[in-house]
């Protein structure tokens, strides 16, 4: 048994399972509260999209009280749906697979300009699985078949083994 709240119980030598931020290891047996914690990732990142809404709208009143140009504010409004389209485009690809380090530091800017496209990102994907639980759970099976298989080949001393005649 496993000291740890949430860790499953793996033979010594065995491979560990990679802790998600929120989750823990609690996604490998869906225990531990994993259910409310899945619930309160969606309400959170909802809640945080919908205040993260309500700031830009304050940016967008900051723009017609300053009586910029038209332009100006069609510019302003397009730049935060594009941005948001392209964060949350990068977050979901992120939760199936690794992603390019060197792309994601390219990306940085816009993706904080796009801030609220990867909370919603993060909420839709919270309904269905821990967000990134999937690519965990592919790395961690692969993990395990290939320590099962290593493991099982090794049954013993091969010196001890009896020699046929």
């Amino acid at each position: 048994m496993s000291d740890e709240p949430g860790t499953p119980d793996t033979p010594t030598g065995g491979p560990r399972p990679e802790p998600l931020r929120f989750f823990g290891t609690s996604w490998v047996n869906h225990d531990d509260g994993y259910a409310g914690r899945r619930a309160a990732v969606a309400v959170g990142s909802l809640a945080a999209a919908l205040v993260s809404c309500l700031v830009l709208r304050f940016a967008y009143q900051g723009l017609q009280i300053a009586n910029t140009d038209s332009f100006v504010t069609v510019l302003v409004v397009a730049m935060f749906a594009i941005c948001s389209a392209l964060a949350f485009r990068n977050t979901w690809d992120g939760f199936g697979g690794r992603l390019d380090p060197d792309r994601q530091a390219s990306l940085r800017g816009l993706l904080a300009i796009g801030f609220v496209g990867s909370l919603l990102a993060y909420f839709f994907r919270s309904l269905t699985e821990a967000p990134g639980e999937k690519l965990h759970r592919e790395e961690y099976e692969k993990a395990r078949e290939e320590y099962e298989r290593r493991s099982s080949r090794r049954t013993g001393n091969p010196s001890k083994k009896r020699r046929s005649k």
